[in-house]
This record gives structure tokens, C-alpha cells and sequence, in this order.
């Protein structure tokens, strides 16, 4: 495995890790950390930055932010399921682009 993906991996397992540590103490609410995430995967998404990437690669742009949204998705008083199981959630819920390319 190539050693960027496991520093991704673990940078994307600390900020679950530190959302969900936020929304216990309650210095933000689980709701405004999604619409955060929510915000970020809607610029990434938008119109003109899609017509520059094919599906693969938006899908690749959106994958951290959806595993962090699963994560946020845990009650606080729950663990946090592992990479690899927020990752096999992240497939799952993956919805079809309209590519024309």
C-alpha cells in the first residue's frame, strides 16, 4: 500500500476523531459539522469543477468528506467504526453521476 494513503487514512481518522470529540463537549452539534461536510462535498461537486473530472475522480474528492460524514453520524457516546468499515460505507452509499463524457 502506498504510504500517502495510510497518512490519509490516519489524518482522516484523527479529524473523525477530534469532530467527535467537539460535538460530546459540545462545542459544535453533530448538524453543523454535516452541513459543514455538506458544504464542502456541494463546492466540490459544483457544475464547472464535474465537468473536469471524471466520475473516478470525483468520486475520489468526495470520499473523504463522506467518510467524515459517516463518522459524524456516530452518537457521541459511541466509538467511531474503523477505517475500513467507514470506507465499506462510503461504497455502499455511493450515488451514480450523470457523466456525458
Amino acid at each position: 500500500m502506498n504510504v500517502a494513503n495510510l497518512q490519509l487514512e490516519g489524518l482522516l481518522m484523527a479529524i473523525a476523531t477530534i469532530n467527535h470529540i467537539l460535538v460530546r463537549k459540545g462545542v459544535l452539534s453533530a448538524e453543523e459539522i454535516d452541513i459543514a461536510l455538506r458544504k464542502a462535498e456541494a463546492s466540490e461537486t459544483a457544475e464547472e469543477r464535474s465537468e473536469e473530472l471524471s466520475s473516478s475522480h470525483r468520486d475520489a474528492v468526495n470520499f473523504p468528506i463522506r467518510l467524515l460524514q459517516l463518522a459524524n453520524q456516530c452518537q457521541p457516546e459511541a466509538d467511531i467504526p474503523s477505517f475500513s468499515a467507514l470506507a465499506r460505507m462510503v461504497g455502499q452509499m455511493k450515488e451514480p453521476y450523470n457523466d456525458q463524457m
